[in-house]
């Protein structure tokens, strides 16, 4: 399945490569970036397997995660995107698409996240419809503003792998 290249003002949202493992893994070694997903930073090996999941979502489910690039430089921003992961947890997502984002710490704070969010929502909107959740720990403000102005709004509190999160929703808009 060919993964559609999705651009906006700043950024270019593109498949993931081979090529991308090393910008990839390094952005998930850093403890700033795990601290609210897994609590540990991520080794080369959890990385690659991450890389290999990314590329095995779309032929599988017809959708997945893009990397995200700045337009002007190609330097990697993050990566956002859309899966279906079966987590286990209660409340279910019943199958519905769930949003994530990904920023390295030098590009935070500068609006991407949004931007790349905002750009694969339109997607979403497009090509899959219904709603679409996330799932966010309830300390990440950062995350969490982001997914409020995608629309994203609460509808649980949960617990995953021993850990606190926050279930939104988005109801795609009529």
């Amino acid at each position: 399945m060919q993964i559609p290249v999705l651009e906006t003002p700043r950024l270019r949202l593109r498949g993931h490569t081979r090529h991308d493992f090393e910008a990839s893994a390094a952005m998930w070694a850093e403890p700033a970036v795990e601290r609210y997903i897994r609590g540990k930073p991520s080794s080369r090996e959890d990385s690659w397997g991450r890389l290999i999941r990314y590329h095995g979502l779309w032929p599988m489910i017809g959708f997945g995660y893009w990397l995200v690039e700045q337009k002007d430089t190609s330097q990697f921003v993050g990566e956002v995107g859309f899966a279906d992961f079966a987590r286990e947890i209660e409340p279910s997502f019943n199958g519905a698409p769930e949003q994530g984002w990904v920023i390295a710490p030098w590009a935070q704070g500068q609006g991407y996240a949004a931007e790349a969010v905002a750009a694969t929502l339109a997607w979403g909107d497009a090509h899959l419809g219904g709603d679409f959740v996330c799932m966010i720990h309830p300390e990440n403000a950062a995350s969490l503003r982001v997914a409020q102005r995608a629309g994203y709004r609460e509808f649980a509190r949960s617990t995953y792998k021993d850990g606190p999160s926050v279930l939104s929703r988005r109801t795609r808009p009529s």
